[in-house]
């Protein structure tokens, strides 16, 4: 009977010991579920992330085939044909549509007339000074519209008369000391 009693503690001690085996496979498998849970999602966010950037790639690329938009000028042929000199380094002065315009047709006129250039090259000088709202509003002008330096003077004096800058008046002299 006494081997009876240690053969039963002896299957009693292996059940106990597989039962442990058994809830440590069974943590070991949660642990697991987890873990794949975890790169599940790990896994979605980078299928997103591949789809976002084929989706901006796909973008970029058409894009890229689109041209660029076409600028009207309102120049005529003339003034389209003529040759800047090499002499000139670009614009050192930008017109934004805040500045006085009676101010900017004076540095254009100064800055041309130290590199000179023929009138139709000093409409294409001009054109290149021109920023934001004031490139705006030269490209709404009418296909070959602009003839001469005098007549896009003109219209750039009319278009933005508001801002010329105030005459002085005498009574400013008070304020002087």
């Amino acid at each position: 009977m006494q081997q009876v009693m240690e053969m039963m503690r002896g299957l009693q001690d292996e059940m106990a010991e597989s039962r442990m085996e058994q809830e440590r496979i069974q943590a070991d498998l949660a642990d697991s579920r987890a873990r794949n849970e975890e790169l599940h999602h790990v896994n979605e966010e980078l299928h997103r992330g591949l789809n976002n950037k084929q989706g901006q790639r796909e973008q970029y690329e058409t894009e890229r085939l689109i041209p660029p938009r076409e600028i009207s000028t309102p120049f005529s042929q003339e003034i389209l044909d003529a040759v800047i000199p090499n002499t000139f380094a670009g614009p050192k002065v930008i017109f934004t549509g805040m500045e006085d315009p009676e101010a900017h047709l004076t540095a254009i006129h100064t800055q041309i007339v130290l590199v000179g250039g023929s009138d139709n090259a000093r409409c294409k000088l001009f054109m290149s000074t021109l920023m934001g709202m004031a490139m705006d509003w030269f490209i709404s002008l009418p296909n070959g519209h602009i003839t001469s330096f005098r007549q896009l003077s003109q219209l750039f004096r009319e278009q933005y008369l508001a801002n010329k800058a105030p005459l002085p008046v005498s009574y400013y002299l008070f304020d002087v000391k």
